[in-house]
């Protein structure tokens, strides 16, 4: 799919909310990020977003990327290595599942918002929210 198409088919507006909804909740931070660039490797394609976009400069490191690359029908979620630390690989496995199918049937708003929903209770459960209630990253869907 050509990442034009999936970005017009997305309700950024949704997807925003549910990002600000969930980090109202807690001190982590989550990004959707949607590469316009093929990859052959997701989760490596992940890492290096989640790099590039200093997500890992978070006081607890509790930041999860939510990265999609709808021209190669891939995608991946990682977090940083405090959220990774308190939920391990059956987290991240359960995420992508409940996500994978959506995606399938082409309903990207509902996975997109599914997985931030998901990730969201997890920080939620482990982070709480900061005192001042000050955000680390903006709520947006990024491109690329």
């Amino acid at each position: 799919m050509k990442p034009h198409h999936f970005l017009k088919a997305v309700d950024h507006d949704r997807i925003v909310s549910a990002i600000a909804s969930a980090e109202r909740r807690t001190s982590g931070d989550i990004r959707v990020f949607i590469s316009r660039r093929k990859t052959t490797d997701a989760l490596l394609a992940a890492g290096l977003c989640f790099t590039r976009l200093k997500m890992s400069r978070t006081p607890l490191r509790n930041a999860v990327l939510i990265f999609v690359a709808p021209v190669s029908h891939q995608f991946a979620v990682v977090g940083d290595i405090g959220v990774h630390a308190r939920c391990g690989a059956d987290f991240w496995r359960e995420v992508v599942e409940g996500m994978e199918p959506r995606l399938k049937r082409g309903d990207f708003t509902e996975a997109l918002v599914h997985g931030v929903e998901k990730v969201g209770a997890l920080l939620a459960a482990h982070f709480p929210p900061n005192a001042d209630g000050k955000k680390n990253l903006p709520d947006a869907v990024m491109e690329e």
